[in-house]
C-alpha cells in the first residue's frame, strides 16, 4: 500500500508496532486526525501477527496473510499512506542491535517527524514483542540521527535523521491527550477490518468497550473521546537570546 510521497511541507509521522491492530487499539483516533490534517502517515510492523490464532487449523502462512490484508484495509479506512511489514516471527521480537539496525534505516529512509510506538517501562506487558518494538525503537530513534551509526545505510537519498518527538503509546504515565471524538467513529471502523482478530465478538458489546475506554481516558481532561501518550521531545528547545541591555 502506497501513495505519492508527501508534499515538502506534510508533518511526517510514523507509527512503529509489533502486530496488526496494535495502533488500531493504540493510537488509531489520533493517526486519522493527522491524515485528516493533510500529514502523511506510515506504518511499519515488526511481524504480520503470524501466530496469533488459536485455530488449530491454521498455518502461520496463511495467517500471515489474512492479517497483513486486514491491516492494509484498516489503513486505508484511518487514512495511512504506508504499510511497510518486516516479517518477523510473531513472538520472537527482541532488542537486538540487528533490530535496532533495521528500524534505523526505515527512520532514515521515512524521515518521520513524530513517530508513535509502545512505552518499553510499561510494568507487567505480558507480550514480549510489545516491550522489544517499544524498546528498540527508541533506541533505532537515537541511532538514526547518528552518521557513524550503520554508516553502510548512508548514501545519495539516504541520510542520517533527528526524530522531533515521540509519543508512547500503552503508557502508564502520560503527559499528552489527543481529543479524538470527531474520529472514534473511524478508529472504530478500522478496528472492525481486523476479523481474525474481532469478528468473534459481539459487535455492539465491542463498539460500547472502546467507546467507554476512550471516554474514561478522556473525561479529566474535559474530552469526550481521547488518547493518552507519554510525550518525549528528541530535541531542545532553542535557548532564549540575550537580553538588551
Amino acid at each position: 500500500m502506497s501513495t505519492n510521497q508527501p508534499s515538502a511541507s506534510a508533518v511526517r509521522v510514523m507509527v512503529i508496532m509489533a502486530h496488526p491492530d496494535d495502533a488500531e487499539f493504540s493510537c488509531a483516533g489520533t493517526v486519522a486526525r493527522y491524515a485528516a490534517a493533510g500529514a502523511y502517515v506510515e506504518y511499519v510492523l515488526a511481524t504480520s501477527g503470524n501466530r496469533g490464532s488459536h485455530d488449530p487449523t491454521m498455518t502461520p502462512e496463511k495467517l500471515a496473510a489474512i492479517r497483513e490484508a486486514e491491516q492494509l484495509a484498516a489503513a486505508e479506512v484511518l487514512g495511512v499512506a504506508n504499510v511497510t511489514f518486516l516479517r518477523h516471527n510473531d513472538g520472537e521480537v527482541e532488542p537486538s542491535i540487528a533490530l535496532r539496525r533495521e528500524l534505523a534505516h526505515v527512520l532514515r529512509k521515512g524521515r518521520p517527524d513524530i513517530v508513535f510506538t509502545f512505552d518499553p517501562w510499561q510494568h507487567y506487558q505480558v507480550h514480549p514483542d510489545h516491550r522489544a518494538i517499544g524498546q528498540s525503537t527508541l533506541d533505532a530513534v537515537a541511532d538514526a540521527r547518528m552518521p557513524m551509526y550503520y554508516p553502510e545505510q548512508i548514501n545519495g537519498e539516504v541520510q542520517a535523521h533527528r526524530v522531533r518527538d515521540v509519543y508512547f503509546f500503552a503508557t502508564e504515565h502520560p503527559n499528552h491527550w489527543v481529543d479524538i471524538t470527531e474520529t472514534i467513529d473511524k478508529k472504530i471502523a478500522a478496528l472492525h477490518c481486523h476479523v481474525s482478530q474481532v469478528g468473534d465478538r459481539d459487535k455492539d458489546q465491542f463498539e460500547q468497550f472502546i467507546r467507554a475506554r476512550a471516554r474514561t481516558v478522556g473525561q479529566e481532561q474535559g474530552m469526550l473521546y481521547a488518547e493518552a501518550f507519554k510525550h518525549l521531545p528528541m530535541t531542545q528547545p532553542t535557548p532564549p537570546g540575550p537580553k538588551a541591555s
